[in-house]
């Protein structure tokens, strides 16, 4: 049993360990990317200029021909369909999910030492959790900064279905509607777990399906904005997870370009080391 000044000591400890893992984990994440000589040649600038061509024309499209229709069909729509998705609606926040990852993090970073091959489990556990955390996030944080320099409208500010109504760097709410942070978050959360976690991509979908449709049923965007946000979130975690992979943090970039995601640890590896932190 420990003393009393020997558990002070051990719980003073606790943020310094915390600190340094946490320091260690973002000095590799900065570190320098390793790129294989035939990677530097495989950049397709050519093919993201046609599809940013593309998507432009079909943004245009969209706006011309299905938002006004479709927000003022959401307003016609039984009250309990609109009450459901008022109601699912509030899951499509990031904050759902950082706060949990970010904690997460900290509680791992904060551990006590353990041996050499558990060490190297929660390393692998930890970088998993910093991904997702930063796939997450950083769609995000980009995502605000596009909505404060478009400035569109949300569906019926200026008393009516106007999808080309717009007010760039105003910075308020009611011009924040391209692109939408729930569908960025929905397609980030999507692509990230489903990245790590292939079987439970069903259900990812289902999510980010019912967030993206929640936010034009409760007219707080426009369908362009949501597939704005879809862009934005599914774009945003491939260069996370290659950011990472270039540095091989829980993946790889494979000779031709491809990512390729590391197994992660098996639960019965997982629950060894939480044997060996309780013992």
């Amino acid at each position: 049993m420990l003393t009393k000044p020997q558990t002070t000591v051990e719980l003073a400890a606790i943020p310094r360990r915390a600190a340094v893992n946490i320091v260690a984990g973002l000095t590799h994440l900065v570190g320098p990317a390793r790129i294989h000589p035939r990677q530097r040649w495989l950049w397709p600038w050519r093919k993201l200029a046609i599809a940013a061509g593309l998507a432009i024309v079909t943004f245009l499209l969209i706006m011309s021909v299905f938002d006004a229709p479709a927000i003022a069909g959401a307003r016609t729509l039984p009250r309990w369909v609109i009450d459901f998705f008022d109601w699912i609606t509030d899951f499509g926040k990031s904050g759902y999910f950082l706060w949990p990852l970010g904690l997460l993090f900290i509680g791992l970073a904060a551990l006590p030492p353990v041996s050499a091959s558990s060490q190297r489990v929660l390393a692998a556990v930890m970088v998993r959790v910093g991904f997702l955390f930063t796939a997450i996030a950083l769609p995000g944080i980009a995502t605000n900064g596009i909505k404060y320099v478009i400035g569109r409208a949300r569906p019926f500010v200026g008393g009516a279905a106007d999808p080309f109504l717009y007010a760039p760097f105003t910075g308020t709410a009611a011009y924040a509607s391209m692109p939408s942070g729930h569908a960025t978050t929905a397609l980030s959360v999507l692509v990230a777990l489903g990245i790590l976690w292939p079987r439970a991509r069903t259900v990812l979908l289902i999510y980010a399906l019912l967030i993206c449709v929640s936010r034009v049923v409760v007219t707080a965007h426009h369908p362009s904005d949501v597939l704005g946000g879809a862009v934005m979130g599914t774009f945003g975690v491939m260069r996370v997870a290659r950011y990472f992979g270039l540095r091989r943090l829980g993946f790889s970039v494979l000779p031709d370009g491809r990512l390729y995601a590391y197994a992660g640890p098996s639960w019965r590896r997982i629950k060894s080391v939480a044997r060996e932190l309780l013992a």
